[in-house]
């Protein structure tokens, strides 16, 4: 069960607040994802309440089951909403939908200890370097030595002086045997300053009524971490990014000042590529492998082959590029963009939904839109597709080893014929047929000493 009904009031948005972002992702997607290792979306129960149709709409896609808490009255409170979503399990897993960093080896961990001492509650426990307004953990003790039972968990504001000193907080993630959890969820009280019904009480409750309840402490506190601000979503971002940078390094990805990148947690990217500074890999792209991604590219829901180099400044947007291929610097490739295998797309040069064939070269300052160009074709610098009419969308077609020189114009539809060459600083409207030169530019006229004559009748004005 996810808890992910609150409206995070702190964050000053919108937006609610399991629907901020790290590392690509959702809060909520990042703890979904993270049940996946100890139960299918069949069997995961989402508790929502504030915007529940626009937290039910970013995630349905997961498969999770959801709940709807009307009212947000607490974490209790929610657990209760979702009882009747409990029958027939004998035991629960109780998340927060704000703590992404959440790895499933520790979910695993914390079930596996549950079942195996037999346990009541298992409480997910941490040792912050500050521990200062989270509830702390009270352990039983035997021979004046901490056991892992628990006798209750204490708010910061309820602490005595001895309690201060304890270091061990209080997750919020928990494991339940759900029949005593149901059975005593009544006893919950909503009489404090809040007057919200806390799940941290049941620790508590059912320790009294010698039920066991025990704390496995996580083996990194960062992973246990909620947001509560915007300053908070930032670190826990920055902690995500940092954690897909070890991983991609450690499968064998050159990443130069990985403090630098913007790499999002599903992107994937193959052995022996080099990622320069200030790199942004986002939504989902893959990097083959042998690739060199230079400095400041943004390359978002894309997929490059082995051995492309992507020179600086490059954007790519939803498109994809063949081995080999060289971008950049300073290229765009606007959706539904395809590079062909050794194909060249060079400075400040723009396509968008055309496709470049193997070995084709656009290497200076054009607009290639809505076009389809063939094996071996050279664009001369300046060359733009006009492909809108004001109103429809039209097609540019040229034909494996055609030439297109310098500063054309091919207003589409138009089809450029295999082998064919096009003069520079031409405008074509018909169609060119193969191994044909085109050519179409008003008639070039010398009128000599015209210009000796101009300066001659100025200086005398």
């Amino acid at each position: 069960m996810i808890l992910a009904a609150g409206k995070g009031t702190r964050l000053k948005s919108r937006v609610p607040k399991v629907l901020h972002k790290i590392g690509g992702r959702t809060l909520l997607e990042h703890v979904i994802a993270s049940t996946a290792a100890v139960a299918p979306p069949a069997d995961t129960v989402v508790v929502i309440g504030h915007e529940a149709e626009r937290v039910r709409t970013a995630v349905a896609a997961t498969g999770v089951k959801f709940v709807e808490q009307r009212e947000q009255r607490g974490t209790g409170d929610a657990v209760r909403c979702a009882a009747p979503a409990l029958a027939g399990y004998e035991h629960a897993l109780v998340l927060v939908g704000d703590a992404p960093l959440l790895r499933p080896q520790t979910l695993q961990r914390l079930r596996d200890v549950h079942l195996e001492r037999g346990a009541d509650i298992t409480l997910l426990s941490a040792e912050p370097d500050d521990p200062t307004g989270y509830g702390r953990i009270i352990r039983a003790t035997r021979n004046g030595e901490p056991t892992d039972e628990v006798t209750a968990i204490v708010e910061q504001k309820m602490l005595s002086p001895d309690q201060l000193a304890i270091r061990e907080i209080n997750s919020g993630i928990y494991c339940f045997r759900l029949p005593p959890l149901l059975q005593h969820i009544g006893e919950l009280s909503d009489k404090n300053a809040a007057g919200e019904f806390y799940l941290t009480d049941m620790a508590g409750i059912l320790s009294k009524r010698r039920y066991r309840v025990v704390a496995v402490p996580a083996e990194s506190a960062t992973e246990v971490l909620g947001v509560n601000s915007r300053a908070e979503l930032a670190q826990l971002d920055a902690a995500e990014r940092r954690r897909t940078c070890l991983r991609l390094m450690a499968e064998g990805v050159t990443i130069y000042r990985p403090e630098t990148a913007v790499i999002d947690a599903d992107v994937q990217v193959g052995q022996d590529t080099v990622i320069e500074p200030f790199v942004q890999l986002l939504r989902g792209t893959k990097v083959g492998a042998d690739c060199h991604i230079q400095s400041y590219c943004v390359i978002s829901g894309s997929e490059i082959a082995e051995g492309v180099t992507v020179r600086p400044g490059c954007i790519l947007t939803d498109s994809r590029v063949a081995r080999g291929a060289h971008l950049g610097p300073y290229s765009h490739l606007r959706p539904e963009s395809e590079i062909g295998e050794g194909a060249h797309v060079g400075n400040f040069v723009e396509t968008k939904k055309t496709r470049l064939g193997r070995g084709a070269k656009a290497n200076h300052l054009s607009y290639l839109g809505d076009a389809q160009i063939g094996e071996g074709v050279n664009v001369g610098a300046g060359t733009i597709t006009c492909n809108y009419d004001g109103v429809n969308k039209h097609r540019t077609v040229i034909e494996d080893g055609a030439f297109i020189g310098s500063d054309s114009t091919l207003v589409a539809p138009v089809k450029i014929g295999a082998g064919a060459y096009v003069g520079a600083a031409s405008c074509i409207t018909e169609d060119v047929p193969a191994d044909s030169l085109a050519v179409a530019r008003g008639r070039q006229a010398n009128k000599p000493g015209w210009a000796s004559a101009r300066r001659a009748e100025r200086q005398k004005k």
